[in-house]
């Protein structure tokens, strides 16, 4: 198994490229089941979980190019499945994105329940009643969610009982080609809803309201083909950032935006960082200083997004100062402070409310990775712990992150990727 060695201690200094965005081309990419003729996508980033969902498409019957300079062409018109199996959406939550797409137009759908990292609940039951307020039938038998409309979808007002991105994205995808009108209330209002409402839009959906809680779906008959290119990656943006800034360096972020992570860009400014911004490009310089602890609370957006917490929560263990960090999102979201707890860090939790006063430097130790934003807030901790810190099960950063090595090596980072062959023969 594939592992990272990191030797820590160096400010980071220099220039990278932000990739599109995880969260944003995983629903973009199952909204092409929607379309009539061929879709084009650009600034797609090589993850392992956008590897995952395109040969989920391709099991359906979709047909795509090979992912080229972050390109790739889907030809939906050859679809000849309903059903996405478990081997396949046992890995990753977002498959269950298919559903509302596959139920809209072809009028069934068979989707196992989703599985992917393991950081508390993320029940389906908003989804399903959703698509159940617009007229589905749908049983859930043998991990399966079997779903059927003979006569299609209509129309609904639906609320959410509490406030979800998927769910948000599955029903609205849905909505685009059900017969008359939605209405979708406390709906999610995060930039990739945004991005996938865009996307929707192009191909001629009827959307309004993206970026606000409510949002009015007109169906259409059918969608039409298009090009499209994804937003950038906030949580990249902010992972980077936060590592030029807990080693005290500097770094230029490349096409991105600021307007897509305020509340992160607020408490790297409260953490003394210097922050400047340009039309696609975000520049921090901590000027040699140790940063000071930040307090957060995570929420949904626009609050502080909980797919930055445990980056910060790496900031806050060298930062000056004591912190809290409550968690508010998810469940089971503070697993990798066990593994910063051995790289000596001074963190105590307590329910959803994590504890911490900085030291001035970690101690480098083999650490395992649980899940994906745990695994980078890990590569954070490496870059200033002393000695070498050695990080396990890295499968999980790559589902996320598109050669984090490669860009952090950029950044003048001293950091490789073993891979399993040499770690195996080296034991």
């Amino acid at each position: 198994m594939e592992k990272f060695i990191i030797q820590g201690g160096k400010p980071l200094s220099g220039e990278v490229r932000i990739s599109g965005a995880k969260n944003s081309v995983l629903p973009i990419l199952a909204a092409a089941l929607l379309a009539d003729d061929i879709v084009r996508i650009s600034n797609v980033p090589h993850l392992s979980d956008v590897t995952t969902f395109i040969d989920l498409l391709g099991r359906l019957g979709v047909k795509t190019s090979p992912l080229q300079d972050g390109n790739i062409v889907f030809d939906p018109t050859l679809i000849h499945s309903y059903q996405a199996p478990y081997e396949l959406v046992r890995t990753m939550r977002a498959s269950i994105l298919v559903l509302g797409p596959l139920l809209t137009k072809f009028r069934q759908a068979d989707v196992s329940l989703p599985g992917g990292c393991a950081i508390g609940p993320r029940p389906v039951n908003l989804h399903v009643d959703g698509l159940r307020a617009m007229g589905a039938e749908i049983e859930i038998e043998n991990g399966y969610i079997r779903a059927r409309a003979p006569e299609g979808l209509s129309g609904a007002r639906f609320c959410f009982e509490t406030v979800t991105v998927t769910g948000t994205e599955n029903l609205m995808m849905a909505a685009a080609l059900a017969k008359g009108v939605t209405i979708l209330e406390n709906a999610a209002c995060e930039p990739e809803i945004i991005d996938l409402a865009n996307f929707l839009n192009h191909l001629g959906a009827d959307i309004e309201g993206a970026g606000t809680s409510t949002l009015t779906i007109t169906g259409v008959s059918h969608l039409k083909g298009g090009e499209y290119a994804v937003l950038p990656d906030r949580i990249e943006t902010g992972t980077y950032l936060v590592a030029a800034a807990m080693t005290r360096g500097r770094a230029k972020l490349t096409h991105t935006s600021g307007g897509i992570l305020q509340s992160v860009l607020d408490k790297l400014h409260d953490a003394g960082a210097h922050i400047e911004l340009g039309h696609d490009w975000i520049s921090l310089d901590m000027r040699g200083e140790r940063p000071r602890a930040v307090d957060i609370d995570t929420s949904p957006y626009p609050g502080f997004p909980t797919d930055m917490q445990a980056q910060f929560m790496a900031l806050n263990s060298v930062a000056h100062g004591a912190a809290t960090i409550r968690e508010t999102v998810f469940e089971n979201r503070f697993m990798h402070v066990e593994e910063m707890l051995r790289m000596g860090a001074d963190i105590k939790i307590n329910s959803n409310t994590a504890y911490s006063r900085g030291i001035e430097t970690l101690r480098g130790a083999p650490v395992v990775a649980t899940d994906l934003r745990a695994s980078a807030s890990l590569v954070l901790a490496g870059l200033v712990a002393e000695g070498n810190t050695e990080i396990h099960r890295i499968y999980h950063v790559d589902r996320g992150y598109e050669r984090i090595e490669e860009k952090l090596f950029k950044l003048g980072a001293n950091i490789i990727r073993v891979p399993a062959s040499v770690d195996n023969a080296a034991a």
